[in-house]
This record gives C-alpha cells, structure tokens and sequence, in this order.
C-alpha cells in the first residue's frame, strides 16, 4: 500500500457514539468508494503511527479494518478485512498474554490487556474474495484489538475501572501532543 494513495481522515476518539455500537456488514464489494476508504484509511493510520485502524475509527459505520503490524518475530503483515468474524479459540489452546496496548481512539494512553497469544479471523478482500489471516503474539493481539472495535468495543471495556479512569487520565494529559504530532506527519504528505 502506498502512503501516497488516500486522504487522511479524523481519527474518532473514544466516548463517540460510532465507537461504542457494533458496525454493518459491507454487502458492496469491489466499489470504488470501498478501495478509497481503504486508501484512506492507511494513510490515516500511517500518520497516526498506528498498527490497525477500524473502518469506525474514521467514523465509517462499516465491518473492516486495515493493518501494519509486526508479529513478535519481526515478520510484517500488511492486509485488510471486510466482515472479519474471529475464531472462537479451543479452551486451553491458547495462552493469555497481559501486554501493553494503546489505540488511535485513545489518544497517549497505553494499559496492559489481556489477550491471546494466537488470533484467527475469517473474512474477505474488498473484491469478496475469503480470506483467513491468523497471528500470534503482537500481531494476534492487533486482530484482537480491531475486531473489538467492529463490535463496538475499545481495549478500555476490557480493564478495570481503576485502570479505565488511569488511561482516561493519561489521554487527557497527551492527547494535544498527539494531535499536534499527526497534524505534523498529515502536513509532510501535502
């Protein structure tokens, strides 16, 4: 994917009604508004220096997400999926790993969350073709991470109220930081 290709879109921020209701199924496939949005939304995350971005975090009530992200032995993985329907994982066949985790709808903060150490999610490309993309370590935890948001969930629904109240605090103390570093990175592309 090119960063050159898209137009950055906001980033929805948590407490935004988008965020907190589950998303549509795409029926439309292989559209041209449906490659735009994909562009768009990875330029967006690119600029916001994000892992993942859910199609609800450029305010886009739609079941996909985007990704660029690491797994936990280097190895890239770049991709998208439409309708992703995650794996429910066989009891005692994976791990609970407490990791830090930050998201672009939560500006600054980072808590630790617990998840598995391995992610399988099923869904298509945006010409509805079937795809199956499985992770482990840091890249299960972003398939995670982004299928949460489609369902209408962000990684604080998953931590105590202490540690919720923590990482609202801690976003409400960076928060202009980190929108004065993406208006930054957004202007270096024009």
């Amino acid at each position: 994917m090119s960063v050159r290709r898209g137009s950055v879109r906001r980033i929805t921020v948590v407490g935004e009604e988008i965020l907190s209701r589950p998303c549509r199924e795409v029926t439309e496939f292989g559209t041209a508004e449906l490659s735009t949005l994909i562009d768009d939304m990875f330029v967006t995350m690119y600029v916001a220096e994000g892992a993942g971005l859910a199609a609800n975090q450029v305010g886009v009530d739609l079941r996909l997400f985007v990704y660029d992200c690491p797994d936990d032995d280097g190895i890239r993985h770049v991709g998208h999926i439409v309708n992703p329907v995650p794996d429910q994982p066989d009891p005692g066949s994976r791990r609970l790993v407490d990791d830090v985790e930050g998201c672009l709808s939560v500006p600054g903060a980072v808590m630790a969350v617990p998840r598995t150490d391995r992610a399988v999610v099923r869904g298509f490309d945006q010409d509805g073709n079937p795809l199956v993309v499985e992770g482990m370590g840091y890249f299960a935890r972003c398939l995670q991470h982004e299928s949460d948001h489609l369902a209408g969930h962000t990684y604080l629904d998953r931590l105590s109220k202490r540690d919720r109240k923590d990482a609202l605090r801690q976003m409400e103390d960076r928060r202009e930081e980190v929108f004065a570093q993406r208006a930054l990175r957004a202007a270096d592309l024009s």
